[in-house]
């Protein structure tokens, strides 16, 4: 990596490694009100979910199939996991001394009970006794935390009702989970788990099978920039054809590595904390200034939110409980709260940007998933180090290029452009495709003016995951920026190249990213009896952003660079010519010109939506005029 180097990182890591998560820099017990401004965004922000979350429940005593859940606005299914939220409620109930929350974690304790307990100990995903146990473990920890840190608001009777319970939930997690028994989530969020329960419980075996399980997970980070990987269908060793591994940055930053540096804190292995810090830092390079995730890339990135993934739980726990290692990790921790309290409405968190401005209603599961590491942080807040958001975020502060050789992805940075591009291979099933970024196209194109401009999304919208995803409610338009044709209805594009190849320069205060790729079906196809080849280039200056898509071959099909812009329905669109539109947003104008007439794809009303990630986009498209061979596209912001 050319900036923020490994070395300097690796050093910055052996700093205060030795202090147990009881002790993080012990200096703050005798300080416990550090960091007002971020504790106090997190705990009006964790009244307003928990309440959002009351407001929803379902309290009907004579149908238990429902009494006591969450109802969830957009899914005309429970959440199994909903008695998540017993943490979040219990710390409200200590704190507030609301009669409310003590009854709304017996509600959703008592549905959970009802509906989606099974005899092993396990509770399932929906009320369906064969659907997916693995969840347990996130029960678990909540049910934990809640016992451990306000078991003591609890009548008697309920408290040992729920210990119990605790035990065979703990019991069935020891049984079963392994590191590598599916996505490598699970087995490292067990490593926490297991050793909180342990502690609770005083079982020892359970104690020593999160110490295994935390020796085993130090083999599974990449080998150049330490990221997290196993998040591809029991095949966590598999390598892609280009020899990559399965990665999920929205899986790891709000999940995995919570979990790691927890355990790892609080049992003082530095072995882990070295390898937990380098990962954290590599993360963190996807990070936009605007505190979203780039997950645009990432293996499981059908779920991805912007803010993050749609079912973990907020990369708060990691990033803040590292901050005395690395200052940033806080800065991140505020900005990403920032991010997710601007897609809260009614107490609820939705699933991106828009959909409030796009009229979609919010899944319940965001919220009760991500009210839980807020309460977390608040129960450790003693213990914490300084929180702010003085230090920049590397991507605010980036000038050049990174090219990360474990992901096959590079970031640019030049003036106030931000952007991704992705080669990245590995996919998540390897039966079915459900494609990320990829093709050397655009995961994200960002300006620190007007922020989000090209975000991806999936290739085709496929509910991988029928009871974490909410349909598409439009119609399905790709908002990864791309080439395509199509031929006998069959739809060709890059997006569909895993074989694509990138370089890049930066030179004379230009960025230039190269590319090969070739036009393919979902099959992995190469288009015929019409150009398949392009050459597909990204310039970045201070001024300007310009895409070129180039082709040695005559162009005998219709064939356009398709390029949605990332706006909200609010924002003016003006038709300056056939070959320059501009967007007026309230930070600036966006400029758009091309060596061809832009079009816009037929969209059903002002914008089309896409779930992933949650935003509205005009989805434009430059056709190849006749006898051309080049097309150029620029973009400009005033």
């Amino acid at each position: 990596m050319k900036r923020r180097n490994f070395i300097q990182i690796s050093t910055l890591a052996g700093v205060g490694l030795s202090l147990p998560i009881a002790g993080i820099l012990n200096s703050c017990a005798n300080n416990p009100e550090h960091s007002l401004e971020f504790k106090n965004l997190i705990s009006e922000l964790l009244k307003d979910w928990c309440d959002g979350m009351i407001n929803v429940q379902i309290n009907n005593p004579s149908n238990l199939e429902k009494h006591g859940a969450l109802g969830c606005p957009s899914c005309s299914h429970i959440h199994g996991r909903c008695m998540d939220a017993v943490y979040p409620f219990l710390y409200m109930a200590d704190v507030s001394r609301e009669e409310k929350y003590i009854e709304a974690a017996k509600l959703v304790m008592t549905w959970a009970e009802n509906n989606v307990s099974q005899e092993n100990g396990a509770w399932t995903v929906v009320p369906n006794p064969k659907s997916w146990k693995g969840i347990t473990v996130f029960g678990a920890i909540a049910l934990a935390e809640a016992l451990k840190y306000h078991g003591h608001v609890l009548d008697k009777k309920t408290r040992e009702s729920w210990t119990n319970r605790l035990a065979r939930a703990g019991q069935y997690v020891h049984d079963t989970f392994t590191i590598d028994f599916t996505n490598i989530n699970y087995g490292a969020t067990a490593i926490y788990g297991l050793n909180l329960i342990g502690d609770f419980l005083q079982r020892e075996d359970f104690k020593e099978k999160s110490k295994e399980l935390a020796q085993e997970v130090k083999a599974y980070f990449t080998e150049n920039e330490g990221f997290l990987y196993g998040e591809c269908k029991k095949s966590s060793k598999k390598l892609s054809q280009k020899g990559l591994h399965g990665v999920d940055l929205g899986y790891n930053v709000e999940e995995s590595l919570n979990s790691i540096v927890m355990y790892a804190l609080k049992e003082n292995d530095e072995e882990l904390l070295q390898l937990v810090t380098k990962s954290l830092n590599s993360h963190l390079e996807f990070m936009l200034p605007d505190g979203a995730w780039d997950n645009s890339w990432g293996n499981r990135m059908y779920k991805w939110s912007y803010w993050g993934s749609r079912t973990c739980d907020g990369s708060q726990p990691a990033f803040a409980m590292m901050a005395h290692i690395n200052p940033v990790f806080g800065t991140a921790a505020v900005k990403n709260t920032e991010l997710l309290k601007r897609c809260t409405s009614d107490g609820l968190i939705h699933g991106g940007p828009h959909y409030v401005s796009a009229g979609i209603p919010p899944c319940v599961h965001h919220t009760f998933t991500h009210a839980k590491p807020l309460a977390a942080l608040l129960d450790h807040w003693e213990h914490l180090p300084e929180i702010n958001a003085d230090i920049a975020l590397p991507r605010v502060m980036a000038d050049g290029i990174t090219y990360f050789k474990d992901l096959d992805i590079t970031l640019f940075a030049r003036g106030d452009w931000r952007g991704t591009v992705s080669a990245y291979d590995a996919e998540y099933h390897y039966k079915e495709d459900f494609r990320q970024a990829t093709g050397a196209s655009f995961g994200v194109l960002y300006h620190n003016k007007v922020g989000l401009l090209c975000a991806a999304s999936m290739a085709e919208y496929h509910m991988v995951e029928p009871y974490n995803q909410q349909p598409q409610p439009t119609k399905d338009i790709a908002l990864t920026p791309r080439i395509e044709t199509f031929k006998d209805n069959i739809w060709y594009t890059n997006l569909y190249d895993l074989s694509a190849t990138t370089k890049s320069k930066d030179k004379n205060g230009e960025i230039t990213i190269f590319s090969k790729v070739s036009l393919k079906n979902q099959k992995r196809e190469v288009i015929t009896d019409t150009a398949s080849a392009f050459d597909l280039s990204y310039k970045s200056t201070n001024e300007s952003l310009q895409i070129k898509v180039k082709s040695d071959k005559n162009i005998s099909n219709p064939t356009a660079f398709v390029l949605p812009i990332i706006s909200p329905n609010r924002e003016a669109v003006t038709k300056i010519s056939d070959k320059e539109i501009t967007i007026q947003k309230s930070e600036g104008l966006v400029i758009i010109k091309a060596s061809a007439p832009i079009a816009m794809k037929d969209i059903e009303g002002q914008r089309t939506f896409n779930m992933v990630p949650g935003v509205e986009a005009l989805p434009l498209e430059v056709f190849f005029e006749e006898g051309k061979k080049e097309l150029l596209v620029t973009i400009t912001v005033s």
